[in-house]
């Protein structure tokens, strides 16, 4: 049997209690940032100043922590960290040898050999294919 009028909530009022439910979940796992800083994994992209700007000829005090933040993005992640923070870095981060190189042990150095074959821009014999090239051969 259907429902009487008085019992049903009408289709909005419904609806709104379902998004507020739902904000009052969202809210007890959000956090309040106050305190902005430069993402320093992002690089930094300069723009050069208008020099006719009186806004901009301005000098301010430089602030310390924004400078180091800026130097530590800019280094390489292998001096930054003792290890590997991805997958993707363990390749490539060790590249000391472990055994030394050494040059006179045939084992592990392979020079490359030149031959005719492999010399680059050795020059063929050919013979002319017409008479009047006979001359710039000779």
């Amino acid at each position: 049997m259907a429902a009487r009028r008085g019992d049903r909530c009408p289709p909005d009022a419904l609806l709104n209690r379902f998004h507020a439910e739902r904000a009052r979940k969202e809210r007890r796992w959000q956090l309040l940032f106050t305190q902005y800083t430069v993402n320093p994994l992002q690089p930094v992209h300069m723009v050069s100043r208008k020099p006719m700007s009186r806004h901009e000829n301005i000098q301010e005090p430089i602030d310390d922590e924004f400078l180091k933040l800026l130097h530590r993005a800019a280094v390489v992640p292998r001096e930054k960290y003792s290890e590997p923070q991805t997958e993707s870095q363990v390749i490539g981060w060790h590249t000391k040898p472990l055994v030394p190189f050494d040059r006179s042990d045939t084992r592990f150095y392979f020079p490359r050999h030149t031959t005719e074959i492999t010399i680059h821009g050795y020059p063929a014999p050919r013979e002319p294919k017409f008479k009047d090239q006979e001359e710039s051969y000779t």
